[in-house]
């Protein structure tokens, strides 16, 4: 829906909306907000809201800390968590400098910029339908989260095994309210873990709706007792949450991907597409899988894609090409975990796209046979390599990818970098329960 500025003043008088959360996400995915009361919103909307960057990761030194808040009027929604008295509206922001000039820092200007890009090779519009997956855990007597699901489901299973389908429903509902259509709610293959699909949407908005969803799964968990998270793999020997990306390029209202006289019905821009995705998948990886912890997602055994290839039906191959053909036609990427800032996630994947259809990239043979029971020997032969086994081996791909560091730019790519090697480094030098339970006693 679009809004005018004398629409959102209204609607807040209208709808009895006492506070506003004017929204920003920082370089590393977490969602931040500045709250003013009602009283402000003309100052929100005219771009007066100020705030300190310094406080915020990756933002800005503590001698240059003043930075402004621009919301993006469209994004206007009532949170229907927080019904009457006191309602609660938010607005998604653009960071800004006191000059008026976009703040380099901003993850969401890092898409924005790469949208430019697409949109000045011909492509009106690159579409992005996510499927991010959850697991809902108990919590404890003082409300911290636990590892115990009391749940026995499994795929597409339903109550009363599925003790977890109340909230889920409460959060469609939820989402549904605030604008999103919501295609299916299902649980998943490990006990205690959810999916829940919204419709596709234009890059930019799915990136705002990623930010949203996580947000409503975590407070409607929480206000059932439940602690929700996006970590992607929070038990060892279950499989682990993903974030599949399904991804379409259109070019005057037509897909882009579909040829109907290509094979497979793809275009030769899908293919290069396709192709680009492979040559930088690598370099990708910090972001699409940030922490230490994606990593134990990503290895044989619980059906993650580790190994890079690509099929037009093999579940096994990173990228798959879903059945779907003519303006539905689109390219899943299947690594990415719902633990990355998806405005980055969105940028990278994008600009490796567009990179491969600017130099005519051609992709390898499709792999139809099931990659997770080849040997190395069989891969080898295929010319399939892996993604990379760690956090650190990210980091060093994503050095080593100049088109990637050029996307994210100077400042967040090394800030990024900055904050992902103290990660690793404090995992690093960790002593943990494994270490601890193999090696004291024998030694």
């Amino acid at each position: 829906m679009s809004y005018t500025k004398e629409d959102i003043i209204r609607k807040v008088k209208e709808e009895d909306v006492e506070f506003i959360r004017l929204q920003f996400t920082d370089i590393f995915g977490q969602l931040k907000n500045v709250a003013i009361t009602a009283s402000q919103i003309e100052k929100a909307v005219n771009n007066q809201i100020m705030f300190d960057g310094s406080s915020i990761e990756g933002f800005t030194r503590i001698h240059e800390s003043d930075q402004y808040l621009y919301p993006d009027l469209d994004s206007f929604v009532i949170f229907p968590w927080r019904p009457n008295p006191g309602r609660v509206a938010r607005l998604i922001c653009d960071v800004y400098n006191p000059d008026g000039t976009p703040f380099v820092g901003d993850p969401r200007g890092v898409l924005k910029r790469v949208l430019k890009r697409a949109e000045s090779m011909g492509y009106d519009a690159f579409n992005v339908g996510p499927e991010a997956e959850f697991f809902l855990f108990q919590t404890d007597a003082e409300g911290k989260p636990t590892t115990k699901t009391n749940d026995e489901a499994g795929y597409f299973d339903l109550g009363p095994l599925d003790h977890g389908e109340g909230t889920r429903r409460e959060i469609c509902l939820a989402l549904e309210q605030m604008g999103f259509e919501i295609e299916a709610s299902h649980h998943e293959v490990a006990e205690g873990q959810h999916e829940i699909d919204f419709k596709y949407a234009d890059a930019l908005h799915t990136a705002d709706n990623i930010m949203t969803f996580k947000l409503a799964v975590k407070v409607l968990a929480q206000k059932n007792g439940l602690h929700a998270t996006f970590m992607p793999k929070p038990i060892y020997g279950i499989n682990g949450s993903g974030m599949h990306t399904n991804m379409s390029l259109f070019r005057k209202g037509k897909n882009a991907f579909y040829d109907p006289d290509g094979e497979k019905g793809l275009s030769k821009e899908a293919y290069s597409f396709i192709a680009g995705l492979l040559h930088h998948v690598q370099g990708m990886a910090a972001v699409t899988n940030p922490l230490v912890n994606s990593y134990k997602r990503l290895v044989p055994g619980y059906e993650a894609p580790c190994y890079l290839a690509w099929s037009a039906s093999n579940r096994s191959a990173l990228i798959r090409i879903p059945a779907a053909r003519g303006q539905s036609t689109r390219v899943e990427l299947r690594s990415p975990d719902p633990s990355c800032n998806p405005y980055l996630e969105l940028a990278v994947c994008l600009a490796a796209g567009l990179d491969g259809i600017e130099k005519g990239m051609v992709p390898p043979a499709e792999v139809t046979e099931n990659i997770f029971v080849m040997d190395e020997v069989t891969r080898k032969a295929h010319g399939i390599e892996s993604l990379p086994g760690s956090l650190e081996e990210a980091i060093k791909a994503m050095q080593a990818d100049q088109l990637i560091m050029d996307t994210l730019g100077s400042h967040v790519a090394e800030n990024y970098i900055s904050g992902k090697l103290r990660e690793w480094d404090e995992y690093r030098t960790r002593v943990s329960s494994w270490e601890r339970d193999k090696y004291i006693i024998n030694y």
